[in-house]
């Protein structure tokens, strides 16, 4: 019996020994899972893009802004000059926050009274939403205390002191800042991914597997009509999906739809491409449906845990965010969450349009013309 196991055992390492890729992807994906989430697994949210409209533009005014710009929570990024200006900067994304200074804050502190100043939150992210309003109200607060101190040193600590500053927030898009607004439209984007990639790379494969690849190839069917006839079904069930995914969200979640449904489709369409460009590529690769499986996820797991699916990108440190860019989930995802949240159009979407056209055009054009080559 000893003898019989050990020949089974000896037998399975020498068929891994002769799969040397399967072998290292096996190893590697450890590691790579391990430094995905040891650098994006947190939620201590920093450097949240702010924009501020000073209307007051005094000295006690700019002395607020630069203790929230001091703070680890706010980068100022934006001084707009209008709320349209603000407006649009926090509907397209650009600024999480916005800050409102109102005309005569300098002078009401001065006169010992209160003065108002308001805050609109992105609640599209409730991560990023949460720590803002948190922080909004905190450094408020800790400005107020020391207001308070200066007024009674000033006073030797008679009279009545009031809290100068109060602060006003507003959540916008999600002002209950439900988890489900933020995740249901995202799953769209995973799902369409994994599919599209998983099931169009082993799907191909396994034609291969079985010899039946050559018998389509034998046929007068051109390598064209080969390639969109394979790729036809995976884009119906990624939309049947998508739509789903959509109507079980709104009458079970109750998540509103405030954009266009026909944007919405014409951009996970071209969004589409991308991930069956990728499935191709890696049917040209792979020489089996477990090594597909195995090459796809590279290709997946970075997506999913650098897409701000999970965790806020704002979160992760600079050169993260850096290469964020590289993975198209997370322009899709900017895009369907702002479609779904807060109805935005082609004017506020359009960079991140263009990066999947670009990355789209790239992606497809290598595989077609790989998988081409694979059939000479």
């Amino acid at each position: 019996m000893r003898r019989r196991l050990a020949a089974i055992i000896r037998k399975e390492f020498i068929h891994i020994a002769r799969d040397p890729r399967t072998l290292g992807l096996t190893f590697v994906m450890p590691l790579v899972m391990l430094l995905l989430l040891g650098y994006a697994a947190t939620n201590d949210v920093r450097n949240v893009p702010l924009a501020v409209w000073d209307q007051d533009r005094s000295e006690a005014s700019r002395a607020l802004i630069a203790a929230y710009d001091s703070a680890d929570y706010f980068e100022l990024t934006w001084e707009v000059d209008s709320d349209t200006q603000l407006e649009q900067l926090v509907n397209d994304g650009s600024a999480k926050v916005g800050m409102v200074i109102p005309p005569g804050y300098g002078d009401d502190l001065a006169a010992g009274g209160s003065a108002q100043v308001a805050f609109v939150i992105d609640g599209s992210d409730p991560s990023v939403a949460q720590t803002a309003l948190a922080a909004a109200s905190q450094l408020g607060q800790a400005a107020s205390v020391e207001l308070v101190g200066e007024r009674l040193a000033a006073r030797g600590q008679g009279g009545t002191i009031t809290m100068p500053i109060d602060v006003r927030t507003q959540v916008w898009y999600n002002p209950d800042l439900k988890t489900a607004y933020y995740m249901v439209p995202a799953l769209i984007g995973v799902i369409m991914l994994f599919l599209s990639v998983v099931l169009t790379s082993t799907a191909i494969v396994r034609e291969r597997e079985r010899g039946t690849i050559e018998q389509l190839i034998v046929t007068p069917i051109r390598a064209g009509e080969l390639l969109v006839g394979k790729l036809t079904p995976y884009v119906l069930l990624a939309f049947l999906n998508m739509v789903e995914i959509l109507t079980i969200g709104v009458l079970l979640f109750g998540v509103p739809i405030s954009g266009s449904i026909p944007l919405l489709l014409a951009t996970a369409a071209l969004f589409l491409v991308t991930p069956l460009g990728i499935g191709l590529l890696v049917s040209t690769i792979a020489k089996s449906q477990q090594e597909a499986i195995i090459v796809s996820l590279f290709f997946l797991l970075p997506n999913i845990f650098l897409s701000g699916f999970f965790f806020a990108i704002a979160a992760m440190p600079g050169w993260l965010q850096a290469i964020t860019y590289l993975f198209p989930l997370r322009y899709f995802l900017t895009i369907v969450r702002g479609i779904v949240l807060k109805g935005t159009g082609v004017v506020e979407l359009w960079p991140e349009i263009l990066a999947l056209v670009i990355y789209g055009t790239v992606v497809m054009g290598l595989a077609a013309s790989r998988f081409r080559k694979r059939l000479d």
